[in-house]
């Protein structure tokens, strides 16, 4: 995780996920071009907003916290691109977005 992900702090229920690349070598060690590669549905939990606030003023927290990897959906998510980003692939979303998390 770079220095210039852990500035961005997500508001209300975001969440900040790194996508997992998936292996671009065999188990038998031949490479594969990027094409045949397709992305992987997972991601790591870079940063947590502080989660929903309701009508009350209550804070609702998210059932995610940082280090968490998750499972996503095929489509959604806001790209972040940043300069400081270029080797790695940020996603935002919401946490009622994200399907499920791994152990």
């Amino acid at each position: 995780m770079s220095a210039a992900a852990k500035r961005i702090i997500p508001l209300l229920d975001r969440v900040l996920i790194e996508r997992i690349k998936a292996e671009t070598k065999t188990a038998t060690g031949i490479l594969l071009p990027e094409k045949a590669v397709e992305k992987l549905n997972e991601g790591v939990v870079v940063a947590v907003g502080p989660g929903n606030i309701t009508k009350e003023g209550k804070n609702i927290p998210t059932g995610l916290s940082e280090g968490d990897r998750v499972l996503l959906p095929s489509y959604g998510g806001s790209p972040i691109k940043l300069e400081s980003l270029k080797d790695k692939e940020y996603l935002l979303y919401r946490a009622e977005e994200i399907l499920a998390k791994l152990q």
